[in-house]
């Protein structure tokens, strides 16, 4: 991956779109996406790596529920057969389907890759999957913020001290600000399927 990184930092502008296609193939190949989602931070910055990652994490799940709806049907079927938190995904998704697709991105209890491929086969319409990615934003802010941070770690004393400082101030306190949107929204989407299964 970091080969990888490396590469789409050479390729300049054209390195976003090197960078999507990479993520949305990593998603339907079910490949952790997390250290391109860190990487994106150190290559692009916040801004733009949320924005590529954001892109290429919704594409990607988008096409994982198509494979999994028109090609791959009965392998998705015997993949999350017996699993009891899907069986209740699927009930309530029969009831609520944009509803259901955006606690369950808010929520990093579910595996991603595999929730990709099961919507597919749940009665959740095309509209509301994909208008519902919009829940995976806190957690790739965070994820791309982490990365950006790292970035800038390896860069300390490369810019003028007296700007570092204030610089740091305000990376740290919207690092804070992050995390704390992305936990509170973490634990209403939690509670609010924990309510749906009861």
């Amino acid at each position: 991956m970091q080969d990888i990184l490396k590469w789409i930092e050479s390729l300049g502008y054209i390195g976003g779109v090197a960078f999507i296609a990479i993520y949305i193939l990593s998603t339907i190949a079910f490949i952790p996406a997390t250290i391109l989602t860190l990487g994106a931070g150190v290559v692009f910055g916040v801004v733009w790596g949320s924005l590529y990652v954001f892109v290429g994490a919704t594409l990607g799940a988008i096409a994982a529920f198509l494979i999994g709806r028109y090609l791959a049907r009965d392998w998705v079927g015997k993949k999350i057969a017996g699993n009891q938190k899907f069986v209740a995904i699927d009930q309530a998704v029969a009831h609520s389907g944009f509803k259901i697709v955006l606690l369950t991105r808010l929520s990093p209890l579910f595996p991603f890759n595999l929730l990709n491929y099961a919507f597919g086969i749940t009665g959740v319409s095309f509209k509301e999957y994909a208008l519902a990615s919009i829940g995976m934003l806190p957690a790739t802010v965070m994820y791309v913020y982490i990365g950006s941070l790292a970035g800038d770690v390896a860069r300390i004393g490369s810019e003028d001290q007296s700007t570092d400082t204030i610089k740091w101030g305000i990376r740290i306190i919207g690092f804070i600000a992050t995390v704390a949107v992305t936990i509170y929204a973490t634990r209403l989407a939690q509670k609010a399927i924990a309510e749906l299964n009861n």
